[in-house]
């Protein structure tokens, strides 16, 4: 199952620092195998460890994002590439005909997933699965996933997955059904390596394509009408 902490409010967990509190515990066992290593006398397993430990730093970090969007702008949920845009049937809450954008995060992307739209979470599935390498098609049909739907004012709903990847084995989930996310805002993570596939709305302008770098928070993927 995805984390999902306790907490009334899920923004309490979310006072910015430019490092997400889950990295903390690989941080500091990095930090302190290579103190230990290094008080032992082994040069070698310490600079792997120290090695290893400025990793584990650079992959949670979690810099501010800033975007120009405007109102029906969709903004990507996650930093990657674009490995796919197609036009197919949003299968989980809709059932309806949408345009899928598919993102792929290796190790060296910021992992941090913000909103891509303003609105309420109306549904959240969570799917057990596979650990397929996620920039594969058939990662998002077998691999474990999580589904969430955010309704906008206007009524449009825009669907955003969080699937797991071959390395990737923890989905970070903080807020729930009937909280309301701002566009741009941080709602959770995927550990090392993954990928984000967002349904739109057919009638969206989509505005990347195939290959494209996106950044979460500030590229826009589409505008909806």
């Amino acid at each position: 199952m995805p984390d999902v902490p306790g907490a009334s409010d899920f923004r309490r967990l979310r006072n910015h620092v430019p490092f997400i509190a889950e990295g903390l515990p690989y941080v500091l066992t990095g930090v302190f195998l290579t103190l230990t290593t290094a008080l032992l006398g082994w040069p070698v397993p310490t600079l792997a460890l120290a090695a290893v430990t400025v990793l584990m730093v650079h992959f949670f970090r979690d810099p501010v994002r800033w975007s120009n969007a405007r109102p029906g702008d969709v903004v990507s949920p996650a930093d990657g590439r674009i490995i796919g845009v197609e036009q197919t049937v949003e299968p989980r809450f809709t059932q309806q005909p949408s345009w899928k954008i598919s993102i792929f995060m290796n190790v060296f992307d910021v992992h941090v997933n913000r909103a891509p739209v303003d609105g309420r979470i109306t549904d959240v599935y969570y799917q057990k699965g596979r650990f397929l390498a996620a920039d594969k098609d058939k990662a998002s049909l077998e691999n474990e996933q999580n589904w969430i739907r955010i309704q906008t004012e206007s009524g449009a709903s825009v669907v955003v997955t969080q699937v797991a990847g071959l390395i990737a084995r923890r989905i970070v989930f903080w807020p729930g059904v009937g909280d309301v996310l701002r566009r741009g805002e941080r709602f959770g993570m995927i550990r090392f390596g993954s990928r984000l596939d967002v349904y739109i709305p057919p009638t969206g302008d989509v505005l990347v394509r195939k290959g494209q770098k996106v950044f979460a928070g500030e590229t826009i993927l589409c505008r909806i009408p």
